[in-house]
């Protein structure tokens, strides 16, 4: 069974780290350079290019890693549980945190800026929730590099 679930939580979660590094290292920093006219369309267009990808890859990881600890007899069975923790908590910032922020960007109309955008700018909220979701999910992808190592 390891052999088979192993992989699948190392892609999956390496494909969630991946995709959550690509927005913490350029998303986040274009979106807050962005004047707020030209952020709301911008963060619009990027959602809609991660959605559903990143939801997919990190909760097949995530249930990937469970049925790993829960099915293994062997010392894989830790990491994967500590990786699927992991990758549960970074599906719970991102549902509780991001998603909202996500939602409520994409309800505004492209270029048109609300009149008390000083008070509700998303971005730095945005880029320090998916700097947490991101850890959580590359701490998860070295729990299962661990365990793959574990199963050599």
């Amino acid at each position: 069974m390891t052999q088979i679930l192993l992989p699948l939580a190392l892609i999956g979660s390496g494909m969630a780290a991946g995709g959550l590094m690509i927005a913490s290292l350029g998303g986040a920093p274009l979106l807050l350079s962005l004047p707020a006219d030209r952020y709301v369309p911008v963060h619009q267009f990027l959602v809609t290019r991660f959605d559903p990808f990143m939801p997919i890859c990190m909760v097949t990881a995530m249930l990937t890693d469970t049925a790993l600890a829960a099915l293994s007899r062997d010392a894989t069975r830790v990491p994967a549980g500590v990786a699927a923790a992991l990758l549960l908590g970074a599906i719970v910032v991102s549902l509780a945190k991001n998603v909202p922020i996500n939602k409520w960007v994409g309800s505004l109309e492209p270029g048109v800026v609300p009149p008390d955008w000083e008070r509700v700018d998303p971005r730095a909220r945005w880029r320090n929730w998916n700097l947490v979701r991101t850890g959580l999910a590359v701490t998860a992808l070295l729990a299962n590099a661990t365990a793959a190592a574990l199963a050599l």
